[in-house]
């Protein structure tokens, strides 16, 4: 396993001042450090850093292993790259996500005590972000009743997914009404820096609305058990009233500048390379596409024994036991892992492909072959290259009316986006993954993580009750929208 260090921002300064001799004993015994009366300018950005640098860490541990862009190599035992997965596979993630979906609860809370619409729509967002995320990973989790130990809650009931989704929807949609554009943030914004950016509030609408596209293509094949079709058709048809992402600079992202206490979340660059390989479908993905990405994200595969580099060359996920390497297979790119960079949170990009897989069947009007374009030209655009002239005249890149086109490039351009990649092949069974002879689980992806250890041991009679809603607590159940 990588041994990888998360970074903490420090939230608020702690002021120490002596204590004079004539303060009472409850005076001393005060924790000053706590916020008693939270502030929604102290709250946001916390929130941000530490959900982003998760985010990131959840593509590199684990989206990248899943979905063949890494594996850990040399490995011929059990590892994510083969399908082998285990209960604490995603505790960290769960635990993680609840710690700061409770900091969400309470910058709404707050909001609405100080009557800050923009905060209030903002918690609204980052709330279906994260809850979005949980439910793709697991299914069926604490919703309703989560976050709620000051009421008592100390066991919450797992919500199904399809109400989960239904009220992450509307919620959306209601932020989207309580947006004031024209007044800033009080305090520090790290993704659109709206206290000071005119068109900061403007663009955390924009995320709103492109978020509930996200969702509502995740649900597609629920249409008609909820209004998806109409949902999409009204944010489309109402661009004025439903803004969407318009072009990268719009995209959701926090800019990791190395200046304390924007950190990176992998401490050391070295960590992201060790014991590692690049995997052959993805660096083959790139190479056929003559992508101008291949430098930036792996070095060159190498010669055995003379250490002379062979060009980009990654090594199979899952290869069969037994499997001799005659090269040095490509690693990962350390600058990947070092400041500046950026965490993509909501690309322009995914937007993109998700208007081109929807014009493509016919769900909304335009062309999925422009939309489709757009999405590779700021999917590399968003990495800083430039797109090679006539790049669309690859027959690998060219737009071809299909669906796998669509998703394959979607899948590059979800590169390094939380576990985006997998809930998609999820989805749509795109791109088609090669079973390299080595996978576990009968060669099938898994549809789902299975619940970590906590609610198990803490919350025992939920997550049964749970288990038996879902029809099983393993890593071939699927979600309520896949099935």
């Amino acid at each position: 396993m990588k041994k990888l260090l998360f970074n903490i921002l420090l939230i608020s300064s702690i002021g120490f001042a002596s204590v004079s001799c004539d303060r009472n004993l409850d005076e001393v015994n005060i924790d000053e450090s706590r916020i008693s009366d939270p502030v929604s300018a102290k709250l946001l950005v916390p929130i941000q850093y530490n959900m982003a640098s998760v985010n990131y860490m959840r593509a590199n541990d684990f989206t990248f292993d899943i979905m063949q862009v890494s594996l850990d190599f040399p490995n011929e035992g059990n590892s994510l790259s083969r399908y082998y997965l285990t209960e604490n596979t995603g505790a960290g993630f769960w635990n993680n996500s609840y710690k700061w979906l409770k900091q969400v609860k309470d910058l709404k809370e707050a909001a609405i005590e100080e009557k800050d619409a923009n905060y209030q729509a903002i918690a609204m967002v980052l709330n279906a972000w994260i809850y979005s995320n949980l439910t793709d990973t697991y299914g069926d989790i604490p919703f309703s009743q989560a976050g709620k130990l000051d009421e008592g809650i100390t066991q919450p009931k797992f919500d199904k997914q399809k109400d989960i989704y239904i009220q992450l929807l509307d919620d959306l949609k209601a932020a989207n009404t309580l947006f004031v554009t024209n007044k800033p943030l009080t305090g520090s914004d790290l993704f659109y820096k709206a206290e000071a950016d005119a068109n900061g509030i403007s663009n955390w609408k924009k995320f709103c609305n492109s978020l509930s596209l996200r969702l509502l293509t995740r649900i597609l094949k629920k249409n008609g058990e909820v209004n998806v079709h109409e949902r999409i058709q009204e944010i489309i048809n109402n661009p004025t009233t439903y803004p969407l992402f318009q072009s990268n600079a719009e995209t959701a992202k926090l800019s990791i500048t190395g200046v304390s206490p924007l950190l990176p979340p992998i401490a050391r660059p070295q960590d992201f390379t060790t014991s590692r390989a690049a995997s052959e479908f993805f660096v083959e993905t790139l190479k056929a596409n003559s992508d101008p990405r291949l430098s930036m994200f792996f070095g060159q595969a190498k010669a055995i024994p003379s250490q002379q580099n062979i060009g980009y060359k990654g090594a199979p996920s899952g290869y069969a036991y037994g499997t001799v390497f005659t090269y040095q297979p490509s690693n990962m790119n350390q600058n990947l892992a070092k400041a500046p960079l950026n965490i993509l949170i909501y690309p322009y990009a995914e937007l993109q492909f998700t208007l081109s897989e929807l014009a493509n069947k016919g769900i909304i009007p335009g062309s999925a072959q422009t939309y489709y374009e757009n999405g590779v030209k700021a999917a590399i655009e968003q990495w800083g290259a430039t797109v090679p002239a006539n790049y669309f005249a690859n027959p690998n890149v060219a737009y071809n009316g299909t669906l796998d086109r669509i998703m394959l490039q979607k899948y590059v351009a979800l590169f390094f986006v939380d576990q985006q990649q997998w809930f998609e092949k999820r989805r749509t069974g795109f791109p088609v993954l090669p079973n390299n002879g080595g996978l576990l689980n009968n060669g099938n992806l898994p549809q789902r993580l299975m619940y970590p250890p906590n609610p198990k041991v803490l919350n025992t009679a939920n997550y049964q009750a749970a288990v038996q809603q879902m029809g099983g607590d393993n890593i071939n159940i699927k979600t309520w929208w896949n099935q």
